[in-house]
Formats: C-alpha cells, sequence, structure tokens
C-alpha cells in the first residue's frame, strides 16, 4: 500500500459513510410512515425506489473500492465479481431513470389543473408504482449481458482489451454484436437525459409564469412563501444538475480510460469518487425539501 491509496480509501470510506447515512435516512423514515399506516404521496414511491438504488451503488461499488485501496485485492471470486458488477449496473440505471421519471412526474404535477394535463396527471398518479417495477425489470434485462464481460481479479491470460478495477476485471470488445449492445445502452441513458432537459424546461416554464401571476395577485409579504409544489421543483432541478453533471465527467473519464492504450490509474480513481457523487449528495437534497414534512410527522408522533 502507498500513501496515495491510503488517502484515496480514506476519503472513499468517509464518503461511503455519509452516502450511507443520509440514504438510509430517508429509507427508515418511509418504513416508519408505513408502519404507522400513514398515507404516501406518488412521488414518495419514486424517492423510495430511488433511494433504494443509491443505497446498493454506494454499496456496490463503493465498498469493495475501498478494499482495494487498502490492499485487499483478491476478495471476490469470479462469480462475486460478475454479481456485484451486474447488480450495481442495474442501480445505476434505475438511479437514472428514477431521477427522469421524478422529473417528468413533478413536471406533470404543477401542471395548472385545467390544461390539457389533467388526465395525464391523474393516469400517471395511478401508474407509479407499475412503472417503477417495470424499469426494474427493464434494467435487469438490459444488462443481462454484462456478466459474460466480467472476470474475477485471478484471470491469468494477458489479454489487450482488459480494464482492470482492482478487485474486477472488465472485457471490451471489437464484434458488431457487443458495439450494438453498448450503443444501445448508451441510447437508453440519453433518452433518459433528454427527457430530464424538456421537464426542467417545463418546471422551469411554469414557475416563472406562476410567479408572474402571483406578483399581480398578492401581496409582497404572501408572494414570499414558497408553496411545497415550487419547493419540490426546486430541489429536482438541483438533483438534476448534480446527476447529469456527475454523469457527464464519469462518462468523460470513462470514455478516456477506455481509449488510452496505456494504464491510467487517476482515471479510475476519478471514475470511482465521481460516480458515487450523485448517490452521496443525493439523500441531504431530499432531506431539505422534507424537512416540513419531517418535524411535522416528529411531532404528531411525540403527541401519541
Amino acid at each position: 500500500m502507498n500513501s496515495e491509496n491510503v488517502t484515496m480509501g480514506i476519503f472513499l470510506f468517509c464518503q461511503i459513510k455519509v452516502g450511507m447515512l443520509g440514504n438510509y435516512s430517508i429509507l427508515f423514515y418511509y418504513v416508519i410512515l408505513m408502519f404507522t399506516g400513514k398515507h404516501l404521496m406518488p412521488k414518495d414511491l419514486i424517492i423510495e425506489h430511488l433511494t433504494f438504488a443509491n443505497f446498493l451503488t454506494i454499496t456496490l461499488r463503493g465498498i469493495p473500492r475501498t478494499m482495494s485501496y487498502f490492499g485487499l485485492k483478491v476478495f471476490l471470486d469470479d462469480i462475486g465479481c460478475k454479481l456485484i458488477m451486474y447488480i450495481s449496473r442495474i442501480t445505476r440505471g434505475m438511479s437514472l431513470y428514477a431521477t427522469c421519471l421524478l422529473s417528468c412526474f413533478q413536471a406533470i404535477t404543477i401542471r395548472p389543473s385545467n390544461s390539457k394535463w389533467m388526465k395525464l396527471k391523474y393516469r400517471a398518479t395511478k401508474c407509479i408504482g407499475s412503472f417503477c417495477l417495470v424499469t426494474w425489470l427493464f434494467h435487469l434485462l438490459l444488462n443481462i449481458l454484462i456478466p459474460a464481460r466480467v472476470s474475477g481479479p485471478s484471470y491469468k491470460k494477458n489479454v489487450t482489451n482488459r480494464l482492470s478495477y482492482a478487485y474486477c476485471s472488465l472485457f471490451t470488445s471489437d464484434h458488431v454484436g457487443a458495439a450494438l449492445y453498448m450503443i444501445l445502452l448508451c441510447f437508453s441513458d440519453v433518452l433518459c437525459l433528454g427527457l430530464m432537459a424538456c421537464s426542467s424546461v417545463s418546471m422551469v416554464s411554469t414557475l416563472y409564469k406562476h410567479k408572474r401571476q402571483v406578483r399581480h395577485i398578492h401581496s409582497a409579504q404572501h408572494f414570499q412563501k414558497i408553496s411545497p409544489e415550487d419547493r419540490a421543483t426546486k430541489t429536482i432541478l438541483i438533483l438534476l444538475c448534480i446527476f447529469v453533471i456527475s454523469y457527464s465527467l464519469s462518462s468523460l473519464v470513462a470514455v478516456i480510460r477506455t481509449c488510452s492504450k496505456y494504464p491510467v490509474p487517476w482515471a479510475l480513481n476519478i471514475f470511482t469518487l465521481i460516480e458515487i457523487c450523485f448517490p452521496v449528495v443525493c439523500p441531504f437534497v431530499l432531506i431539505t425539501n422534507m424537512k416540513s414534512n419531517l418535524s411535522l410527522f416528529l411531532s404528531c408522533y411525540s403527541k401519541r
């Protein structure tokens, strides 16, 4: 172990602890709400799936990498590597889709009630649970070929298209089928990012129109109050900015690492830190939006 690896391991370990604490707090909050019979909104169901996916991403991506930084290289066999890489790809995709779904749902929700979106708003509310389950199933099938491209750290053959993750290895392929498969994965991600961008523009436009209308109707004192919809929308916009930035940077580093002819250790370090940046920051952004609901729940629970 060199000093650089130890420093990276300590930093990543602290990042994992913070992220797990934030995601666990949200999951525990919703578990208590369900046991107390509290009615959950459709948005809460999306946040549950998003938080669970983020929790698994931090666990499966961060912990093995931290162990490798502290000198533990061979702690997974071939099957363990395949499972970890497969499930982590599923949770990463689910995190992307859940963020996209949350953004689109909020964009539909804040639309005026007398608009043509009323029917779509009602249908979206009824189909959220089914859509989340279908999304999990979709990513189970979409990433079905990932285990075939992963091997354990004990792989002995000298292969040029092998990318080492210290505790596992990922193989790239020049075949047309593999290229088409990667294009499919990228197209899925780009489609979600495009929907996020459209929903963000829609939310900003709706909020701007709402502010202009309220400015001429209410007093300045009442205008300063932020509605729950506005607060939730601003939270989602912050999440989108963080996700797009972290996703773009991690994708850029991944491309540099894949296209480079020589090993690039710093690229793997940066890639790992950026990849779990969104799952670590996400719960704390959500908690700021849930603060009023959480304080109200705690006061009611203490009275009971």
